[in-house]
């Protein structure tokens, strides 16, 4: 049993995550940059990732673009963003913001019980927006602390706060409850190649507009989640 529970993704994602934590604790200097102390190993890690992406995971999501219809691949990620959709509210409701996690729990209802179980994303016809709350963003309301900026290879950029909110994401997800390795496994793979595909045309931005592709992606990360985190008005930051 302690066997299974140890193989889990999510537990070793957050076993690895503990891992960079304590790492952080001695690896901060007195120049460090105060948003990522870790920048050494974080570089490390990001060519890393960047030479598996380029080598691997780009090319077999530009074949899925290309192989796959857009109405096959929309209908995929539709039940994924459905599964979203559920956690979102939740986050919604542990933040206070009831009426985002209204909207959200009404598009699960509607796009579960008449799109098909989410195929169809019929809330988004209607109007109804998609709250796009997660755990990270409810860590931050509550007052945690972001902690070191960190890069995971084929993961790509997070904090520590956010990343204990995707290890609450996995360890709480449907995958769990799969008794297959096989699906499970399957399950992620086309989670990551479906988000992988939306990426595509960020990627191509990214190559073209930044002369250093690490920090450009960094502070694009950080500015984004500070924004998401107070709804689009975020207090002036401190000057050091």
């Amino acid at each position: 049993m302690i066997a299974t529970v140890v193989r889990h993704p999510a537990v070793k994602r957050a076993c690895a995550m503990l891992a960079v934590v304590l790492v952080a604790g001695c690896a901060t200097g007195p120049t460090a940059n105060p948003d990522d102390p870790l920048e050494p190993m974080n570089r490390t890690l990001y060519s890393v990732h960047d030479a598996v992406d380029t080598a691997v995971v780009r090319p077999v999501a530009q074949a899925y673009v290309d192989v796959v219809p857009q109405p096959i691949r929309q209908a995929v990620s539709n039940v994924f963003n459905n599964i979203q959709d559920l956690f979102s509210g939740v986050n919604g409701v542990l933040q206070g913001k009831l009426d985002k996690a209204g909207d959200d729990f009404g598009r699960v209802l509607l796009n579960t019980g008449f799109g098909l179980g989410g195929i169809f994303d019929l809330a988004s016809m209607m109007g109804i927006e998609r709250g796009n709350e997660d755990f990270g963003q409810t860590f931050g309301v509550w007052g945690f602390p972001q902690g070191p900026y960190l890069f995971v290879p084929l993961l790509g950029p997070t904090t520590v706060r956010d990343g204990a909110g995707v290890a609450v994401r996995f360890i709480w997800g449907p995958a769990q409850y799969l008794n297959s390795d096989a699906l499970q496994w399957g399950l992620y793979g086309l989670t990551y190649i479906d988000l992988r595909a939306d990426a595509l045309s960020a990627s191509g931005l990214v190559d073209t507009a930044a002369l250093d592709r690490y920090t450009f992606i960094r502070n694009a990360y950080l500015q984004r989640r500070r924004y998401l985190v107070y709804d689009g008005k975020p207090p002036p930051e401190k000057e050091e």
